[in-house]
């Protein structure tokens, strides 16, 4: 080997390994990743390709959706992106459980071109508010896991869970006509929650294949990728592909998390009865997760395994950076120092963890980039509608409230937002 090749191959490697020693601030391109590793059907993005950036996020419930938000907040931010927020009596959520509507967004986020916060999907409003070239991903987890989940997140705020003596998933799912109301406070979380948000009848007969099928299509047409929770590493490497994003765009740290004494355990036949009782979500779990794993083997199943690695190489790095070198530790509510780190409890039966960072009185929400990585929803939310109210300010000084659409006054006589 000539004395240039042997310098290349080394400046190469001192390249690559000074990148992945950057952090969360390093920005690289991954042309050399797709050399070996190309498209089986499709050509992948080149670097020179500019970042899709019109985004249409649909926020299901017990996902992980809630780390796919921050990783979209996160982006938006660094590109000066405009997010669609609601109106501020809303707080974190676009009225769910209402159809959503362009009424209820907040007048200083718009034009907007990336949305992501919990509504129920409507594309025909969403069409309304977002660029032509939106593209619309949203993301599944398997119906029982799901909803043991759901049982436990919503258990003293769902009328149909509150029913059930001793708050007993076994007892519920053994009768849950019993129990369930559909005119009941926050019933959607008791049955077929996934389709629900999707804007689907979830108490429709799933004696009806035709509807089930039919709603199926539209949204294989509507959403572009579907992302899956169990395989949610994979996901972002399918998501990262059709954005022509960086490596970097899609770095996150796992939020919401409830802690393992709040998960129920669940006896070898409850999947079955959970499958059984929220059959119309097993159905679109089961096609989602099918064109799935298609994508994935189009992609080429090596080069997934590949682009996970160096993801997870990328987030190692990351996240030992923010944490002062050590990987960090889940902490409940009380014990994080800074109250902005602090994420919602939905019940005292139900604990919800997250994280504090290395004390450092200089911090501030607004500009660490540590600090958004770990910020939850409902002050992330907060946090980028003032940022995005003073820029509104700022261009449009002159501009009456009442002359750019519904304010956040305009909500202060509407019932109270389900949870």
């Amino acid at each position: 080997m000539s004395r240039l090749k042997i310098f290349l191959v080394l400046l190469a490697v001192s390249c690559l390994s000074l990148m992945l020693h950057q952090g969360g601030h390093f920005n690289w391109n991954v042309m050399s990743f797709h050399l070996s590793c190309p498209f089986h059907r499709s050509p992948p993005p080149q670097s020179s390709k500019a970042k899709h950036t019109s985004i249409a996020f649909l926020k299901t419930h017990k996902t992980a959706s809630s780390t796919v938000q921050n990783i979209l907040f996160r982006f938006a931010e660094r590109h000066n992106l405009t997010v669609a927020l609601p109106l501020q009596g809303y707080d974190h959520q676009f009225r769910y459980p209402w159809s959503f509507s362009v009424r209820f967004v907040h007048p200083h986020t718009v034009p907007a071109q990336v949305i992501t916060n919990h509504m129920r999907f409507n594309q025909q409003e969403l069409r309304k508010l977002l660029p032509n070239d939106t593209l619309y991903l949203t993301i599944l987890r398997e119906p029982a896991t799901m909803f043991e989940s759901l049982f436990s997140y919503y258990n003293q705020n769902c009328a149909s869970f509150k029913r059930v003596p001793n708050g007993s998933l076994e007892a519920f799912l053994a009768e849950p006509q019993r129990y369930y109301r559909p005119d009941a406070g926050n019933a959607m979380f008791a049955h077929n929650t996934l389709l629900f948000d999707l804007g689907g009848e979830n108490d429709h007969s799933p004696a009806d294949d035709s509807y089930i099928t039919g709603f199926i299509k539209q949204m294989d047409e509507i959403f572009s990728l579907v992302m899956i929770s169990e395989y949610f590493d994979e996901s972002l490497v399918l998501l990262r592909r059709l954005l022509s994003w960086d490596l970097e765009d899609i770095l996150y740290v796992k939020l919401n998390m409830r802690t393992p004494e709040s998960k129920l355990k669940m006896s070898p036949d409850l999947p079955g009865k959970i499958r059984k009782w929220n059959s119309l979500d097993a159905k679109l779990y089961d096609y989602f997760n099918a064109t799935f794993w298609k994508k994935l083997h189009a992609l080429g199943l090596d080069c997934v395994e590949k682009e996970v690695d160096l993801l997870r190489q990328a987030q190692d790095r990351l996240i030992r950076g923010c944490f002062g070198g050590s990987l960090p530790q889940l902490r409940s509510s009380s014990q994080i120092k800074n109250k902005d780190l602090r994420p919602w409890q939905p019940s005292s039966k139900v604990a919800i963890v997250g994280y504090d960072l290395p004390y450092n009185s200089t911090r501030n929400a607004a500009s660490d980039p540590c600090l958004k990585l770990i910020i939850p929803e409902v002050q992330y939310t907060r946090l980028l509608l003032r940022s995005q109210s003073l820029r509104y300010r700022k261009n449009y000084p002159l501009r009456a409230p009442s002359s750019v659409g519904v304010g956040a006054g305009s909500v202060r006589h509407l019932p109270k937002r389900p949870i």
